[in-house]
């Protein structure tokens, strides 16, 4: 979740309840006092946890959604299997996350380049191997979910790569990258080699949502 803004703009739109799960304390930690600051604190909750084995139990909500997170599980199956565990039957999942593109017909994998900019970034962000959209498509299909839908939000994105660029051509952003480290500086350069994949189509962002059935297909 970060830092819970995605899961506290939807409580307050909706007059919901929400709960968020990360991996890092501070952001679990900060997410509350945030939702306390914004008078949300009995409609949001935070907490440490695993997204691959989450502590709820079955059948708990009826919205699940994952922001940015996907790219970041290591098997993308228990992934998931997870968010439709948690889910009720007839509940809605939506995933917006990184992934590269899809395979054209014919196509068996990644060309060699493509793959080789995959693990660049991987390395610098401590990423899993990607998958494409039509990767989670074909997973959830496996589930028997229902109205799965997919878009390309990569469109959405591109004002972003170019505000990026822009802040950091100034001396004061350049002296300011090299004063804060070595991770700080190889994040920034992930960052360069995020815009070269999509800039060649090859990452893209994709958003993937479909209702859990009401009758329970989900693989244990």
């Amino acid at each position: 979740c970060g830092i819970g803004g995605s899961s506290r703009h939807i409580a307050r739109k909706f007059n919901c309840r929400a709960q968020g799960i990360t991996l890092s304390p501070y952001q679990a930690n900060r997410g509350n006092e945030l939702a306390l600051e914004q008078g949300l604190a009995d409609q949001t909750k935070f907490q440490v946890a695993d997204a691959l084995n989450m502590p709820f139990a079955d059948n708990s909500f009826d919205l699940v959604w994952s922001l940015e997170s996907g790219e970041h599980m290591p098997d993308k199956q228990q992934f998931v299997n997870e968010l439709l565990r948690v889910a009720t039957p007839g509940g809605r999942i939506i995933i917006v996350t990184w992934c590269h593109r899809d395979l054209d017909q014919g196509e068996t994998g990644l060309t060699k380049k493509e793959e080789k900019l995959l693990a660049k970034i991987n390395r610098a962000y401590y990423l899993p191997r990607w998958c494409s959209v039509q990767d989670y498509v074909d997973l959830l299909q496996a589930q028997g979910v229902t109205d799965v839908r997919r878009e390309d939000w990569s469109y959405i994105i591109a004002p972003f790569w170019k505000a990026v660029i822009k802040s950091s051509l100034n001396l004061k952003s350049v002296v300011g990258l090299f004063k804060s480290g070595f991770s700080t500086i190889r994040g920034a350069y992930a960052m360069l080699l995020m815009l070269r994949g999509f800039n060649q189509g090859l990452i893209k962002f994709g958003l993937i949502t479909c209702t859990k059935p009401t009758t329970s297909t989900t693989n244990e």
